[in-house]
C-alpha cells in the first residue's frame, strides 16, 4: 500500500485545510495520534486510556515487531511490514490533529515522526519533555 507524497507546502497546507474542513463538518473530536519506540507499548496503552477519557480519538502503532508474531517472523516479510507499517503510522501522522510522543528514550524512527510531524504544523506533546530534540 503506498500514500499519497505531499510534495509542496502549498499542496500540503491545501490538503491539511481540507481535512480540518472534513473533521469540523462532521464534528469529530480532536485527533491524537501516539508515537514511540514500541519498547513502551504499555505506556502507549496508558496513554491511550488518559487521552480517550479526555474525549480524545486516539491512533497509535498497532504492532509491535518487537514481539514474536508469525505474522513478522520471517526476516524478508518483516521487512516490507516495517516500510508499509512506517508509511501507515505516516498517514496516522497527517489524519491526528496533535502527536504525543510516549516514552523516556527517542530512536531514529520517532526522531523522524516527530520532524515529519513538525513540518505538517502538527503541535508535539512529551510524556518525557527532556527527551524533545529540538528542546
Amino acid at each position: 500500500m503506498s500514500y499519497p507524497q505531499l510534495h509542496t507546502p502549498e499542496e500540503k497546507l491545501a490538503d491539511a485545510e481540507k481535512l480540518a474542513d472534513a473533521k469540523k463538518l462532521l464534528s469529530l473530536p480532536r485527533i491524537v495520534v501516539i508515537c514511540g519506540s514500541t519498547r513502551f507499548m504499555t505506556e502507549m496503552t496508558e496513554a491511550d486510556l488518559r487521552e480517550t477519557k479526555a474525549g480524545k480519538i486516539v491512533v497509535k502503532p498497532g504492532c509491535d515487531m518487537k514481539s514474536p508474531h508469525e505474522l513478522w517472523s520471517d526476516p524478508v516479510e518483516a521487512e516490507a511490514l516495517k516500510v508499509r507499517l512506517d508509511e501507515l503510522h505516516r498517514a496516522k501522522i497527517r489524519l491526528a490533529d496533535e502527536v504525543l510522543v510516549v516514552g523516556d528514550y527517542i530512536g531514529d524512527s520517532t526522531r523522524a515522526e516527530i520532524a515529519y510531524a513538525r513540518s505538517l504544523g502538527k503541535p508535539v506533546r512529551f510524556t518525557h519533555p527532556e527527551v524533545d530534540p529540538d528542546a
